[in-house]
């Protein structure tokens, strides 16, 4: 047996992702991979490969399309579905817009990230998904880190943090009421450098937008925002072209990106030991209110 004293630090937090990816195999019937396209998330895939090769996984990955990413992340999505063989869903806000069920928002900046929530649990109904795998982590921002690794969410979708389960040593509760849902994160206890260090352990693929490329871009409350058809620009936005990349990967309404010249992941990772700043710090509807993550998240949001 091994013993996990003598694992490095980044092989201890690969296993106990491993384990948790198969104890959701375990205890739930209809779990689910959410994919965005995103650093995080592709890491999943990969510790997902590790868990269950050369089997298939016991579970589709299942991506909430906005209508506003970006289209490095949505070809990344699509090759590595057809890369691994594995099952992709794609449902889309567009189609909640259109039906009714979600109204979008108005202004500059207009961002569907909140009301993906309405997509996200009309999905869990549409295919009964009892377990939903995310790749949040606790360092990335205050209401991520108080959320247990097995957080359960009511037949609503909501979260209450004031009632979570204790989770002690490596034993994870995942028995829900009929019509709840648990949301799942392997990856909680990583941090964005650990990401990286993995990726480059493991020589991990990721898209071209986390390396430094030329873009158009305007500030806004002193960030880089790219241009793009989504945003409305007026005479007073001055379209620059800048070195940048970006830390997070969302929607491009609310993603800023970073001034960098750091092409490779050794460069990244330099980066990442200075910076004083959490990769969150670069997303606007995060800076809405003090509490914006966790009032999403109570709304069904991941």
């Amino acid at each position: 047996m091994t013993d996990l004293h003598r694992l490095s630090h980044l092989d201890q937090l690969e296993s106990e992702a491993i384990y948790i990816l198969r104890e959701v195999a375990a205890q739930f019937e209809r779990p689910a991979l959410l994919f965005s396209g995103g650093k995080d998330s592709i890491c999943l895939v990969h510790l997902a490969l590790k868990a269950f090769r050369p089997g298939k996984f016991p579970f589709p990955l299942v991506h909430i399309d906005t209508g506003h990413n970006f289209d490095e992340a949505l070809k990344f999505r699509d090759d590595l579905a057809e890369r691994t063989g594995e099952k992709l869903v794609v449902r889309y806000v567009q189609d909640s817009i259109d039906q009714g069920k979600a109204v979008e928002e108005k202004g500059k900046f207009p961002s569907r990230n909140a009301i993906q929530a309405v997509t996200l649990l009309d999905t869990i109904a549409e295919f009964k998904f009892d377990a939903c795998i995310g790749g949040a982590r606790r360092d990335e921002e205050k209401a991520r880190a108080k959320e247990r690794i097995f957080s359960v969410r009511d037949e609503f979708g909501s979260w209450d943090p004031k009632l979570q389960r204790p989770e002690l040593w490596n034993i994870y509760n995942g028995k829900i009421h009929v019509g709840e849902n648990v949301r799942v994160f392997p990856i909680s206890n990583w941090t964005e450098l650990d990401v990286w260090e993995y990726i480059r352990k493991e020589k991990i693929e990721l898209p071209s937008l986390y390396f430094s490329h030329q873009r158009e871009i305007v500030w806004r409350e002193d960030l880089v925002f790219p241009v793009s058809k989504f945003i409305s620009l007026d005479n007073t936005d001055k379209v620059e072209t800048r070195t940048v990349r970006f830390r997070t990967v969302g929607d491009m309404t609310c993603t800023a990106a970073v001034e960098s010249e750091a092409n490779t992941i050794d460069d990244i990772i330099r980066e990442i030991q200075v910076s004083r700043t959490t990769e969150r710090g670069s997303r606007l509807d995060d800076k809405r209110s003090e509490a914006a993550m966790e009032d999403r998240k109570k709304g069904g949001y991941f």
